[in-house]
């Protein structure tokens, strides 16, 4: 009985450890700063569909002709499945405008609200709690 129940004890300890990591997650506030919205226009490099985020790149070329990568945290491909989003729903030249809120270490990463692609806008799973 003894025995059953310390190895019950080693088990459910050896899940917590092992699953913490699992569900840890950084808030919105922890790296976005939501009084810093963007708005940029730019062409699709790449689209990376993995989990925990989606994650959209696009080179955005500036007033003075110099192109800039940025990086677009979505949301998780399944949210993003069920607004209508597929592995295929923007491919690299796609032109695009996109919303949302940039990194609060001002670098080149937004937590993309919305994404524009030839007049239609889409829900782009932001982790700001805004939807559609």
């Amino acid at each position: 009985m003894k025995a059953n129940l310390l190895l019950a004890a080693i088990a459910l300890a050896a899940f917590v450890a092992f699953a913490t990591p699992v569900v840890a997650h950084h808030s919105f506030s922890a790296e976005f700063d939501a009084n810093q919205p963007v708005k940029l226009t730019g062409m699709v490099t790449k689209l990376e569909w993995a989990n925990p985020h989606a994650w959209l790149y696009i080179d955005v070329k500036d007033e003075t002709g110099k192109v800039t990568n940025w990086g677009l945290e979505l949301g998780a491909p399944n949210a993003l499945m069920r607004q209508g989003w597929s592995r295929n729903s923007l491919k690299a030249g796609d032109v695009i405008a996109v919303e949302g809120t940039r990194a609060k270490d001002g670098s080149n990463i937004v937590n993309a609200r919305s994404v524009t692609l030839n007049g239609k806008r889409m829900f782009a799973g932001s982790s700001q709690g805004v939807t559609p």
